[in-house]
């Protein structure tokens, strides 16, 4: 059993910053890979960004050179920069760990940001 935990959303105004922090637990400590996906209403979840192998790092073109993913010195935590948010950036945030065939989930963390 894993479980997901996310924290660090909130509600801020357009050009702030939040730092989104998931951390891992059960059966399994490391991840190889892990990533951040959001799901606004009515719109499909999709990739924010992933991190593999603790370096390889990948980002949806809408948050590029303003979100940063990183691991944490444990393999089971992952963590998410926002800088610079934009009102479409509002969403629930969830953090994700890939193992094998199955896809594990936090319950997420809404992120709202006012213009």
């Amino acid at each position: 059993q894993v479980q997901l935990v996310e924290s660090g959303g909130g509600s801020v105004q357009a050009g702030g910053s939040l730092r989104l922090s998931c951390v891992a637990s059960g059966s399994i400590f490391n991840f190889n890979a892990m990533g951040w996906y959001r799901q606004a209403p009515g719109k499909q979840r999709e990739l924010v960004a992933g991190i593999i192998s603790g370096d390889r790092t990948n980002y949806a073109d809408s948050v590029k050179g303003r979100f940063t993913i990183s691991r944490g010195n444990a393999k089971n935590t992952v963590y998410l920069q926002m800088n610079s948010l934009k009102p479409e950036d509002t969403a629930v945030y969830y953090c994700n760990a890939p193992v094998g065939a199955l896809n594990y989930w936090g319950q997420g963390t809404q992120v709202t940001v006012s213009s």
